[in-house]
């Protein structure tokens, strides 16, 4: 089994559950929180590999849903810079197991990527429960 360093918006009820389905499949988590981590530009873009620029961003945070940040208009250099001024526009989570970095939980690849039995109530959006401290971002 793998150690997956899992960087996180802390109390997202979305990437507990994606921990917990890590763990349960026997991976060692060392959860990060992705907010306070102090990102260098090419340690970040290391994460998005060849994913179109727009797939890097959080699609929930107010800053895209509201129109403030229009992420197909970006070069790379830039949305890196506005994601290093702003971590809450980074797509989570991020993982990294060894070398290999990945943003997002798509179920299949995550699946493919770590051998876990990935079930359709475990996703990458977030699940806004009462709780949660997501609240929409």
């Amino acid at each position: 089994m793998a150690t997956v360093t899992f960087y996180e918006k802390s109390g997202c009820a979305s990437n507990t559950k994606q921990k917990r389905l890590l763990t349960e499949a026997g991976h060692t988590v060392i959860a990060k929180n992705l907010l306070t981590e102090p990102w260098q530009a090419d340690e970040l873009r290391a994460f998005f590999g060849d994913l179109p620029v727009v797939n890097w961003f959080n699609a929930n945070a107010p800053a895209v849903k509201y129109g403030e940040i229009e992420p197909e208009t970006l070069s790379e250099a830039d949305a890196l810079a506005v994601m290093l001024e702003n971590p809450l526009l980074i797509r989570r989570p991020l993982m990294q197991v060894g070398n290999e970095r990945r943003v997002g939980f798509d179920a299949e690849k995550v699946a493919a990527w770590l051998g876990v039995a990935v079930n359709e109530s475990v996703s990458e959006s977030c699940s806004h429960t009462a709780k949660s401290t997501c609240r929409h971002d």
